[in-house]
């Protein structure tokens, strides 16, 4: 079982920035999976939007890139989204999980809003 616990989310203006972390529970995380970040915004699907492989290859949504940058820290068995030049339509809840086939559970994820 792989826990994952999202933190950094927080109110933040059009154009701030914000850097998300997701903490697992399994140092050999980034060897067994693709790592991605999902949003899931209100009325809306849950969404990939960022994932890394074992081999650092990093993939994004249109809808982000250029804007978010996704990384890891091996010996801190934690993945990070950094988000910059943040929109209104980038307020959602944040999650991390397996990509792109999420394992069975999610955590608690983390809120994001962009607002003035």
């Amino acid at each position: 079982q792989v826990q994952l616990v999202e933190s950094g989310g927080g109110l933040v203006p059009p154009g701030g920035s914000l850097r998300l972390s997701c903490a697992t529970s399994r140092s050999s995380i980034f060897r067994d999976y693709t790592m991605g970040w999902y949003r899931q915004a209100p009325g809306k699907q849950r969404e990939l939007v960022a994932r890394i492989t074992s081999s650092s290859i990093t993939t994004y949504a249109d809808s982000v890139k250029g804007r978010f940058t996704i990384s890891s820290d091996h010996a801190r068995s934690t993945v990070y989204l950094q988000m910059n030049s943040l929109k209104p339509e980038d307020t959602a809840v944040y999650y991390c999980n397996s990509a792109p086939s999420p394992l069975g559970s999610w955590g608690q994820g983390t809120q994001v809003t962009v607002s003035s």
